[in-house]
């Protein structure tokens, strides 16, 4: 069991240094495998690839599963990701409330963009009701 467990960890190294040196269709190769069984940064990386058609055929169907997948398993970029697929209406349709509930997940675990991203959204009342005072609460967290 160790050895298959050490493989996949090598697997995700790999995969992740290839991702890394932009060689996206060996990621691709490497990762592809991990991101079915689940392993959240993998998914996360495949749905990069998948969306912007990085080393494949892009496919929006695949890049939102596997986004939603990561995100689920609280991978704050892959929250973060996912609350601009909403917020865009990227790989799926466009729903600023879900879009901040996500962005929320990630804000919560310290990712500047998404405390920010979420600060304009209570600033502009975009997918959460108006308040200015939430809006700053978020800004003051991201540094500003």
């Amino acid at each position: 069991m160790t050895e298959e467990f050490s493989n996949s960890d090598m697997d995700l190294s790999s995969g992740i240094a290839a991702f890394e040196a932009k060689h996206f269709s060996r990621s691709c190769q490497l990762l592809s495998p991990l991101a079915e069984q689940g392993e959240p940064e993998a998914q996360y990386r495949m749905a990069i690839m998948q969306q912007n058609g990085l080393g494949m055929v892009a496919n929006e169907m695949q890049a939102y599963k596997y986004m939603r997948g990561a995100a689920e398993q609280g991978h704050a970029l892959a929250q973060h990701g996912l609350g601009f697929m909403y917020l865009e209406g990227e790989c799926v349709e466009k729903n600023p409330s879900k879009a901040a509930e996500w962005f929320t997940k990630a804000a919560e675990q310290g990712l500047a963009g998404s405390q920010t991203t979420l600060a304009m959204m209570y600033e502009q009342g975009n997918g959460v009701e108006k308040n200015l005072e939430e809006a700053q609460k978020w800004y003051k967290l991201a540094g500003f």
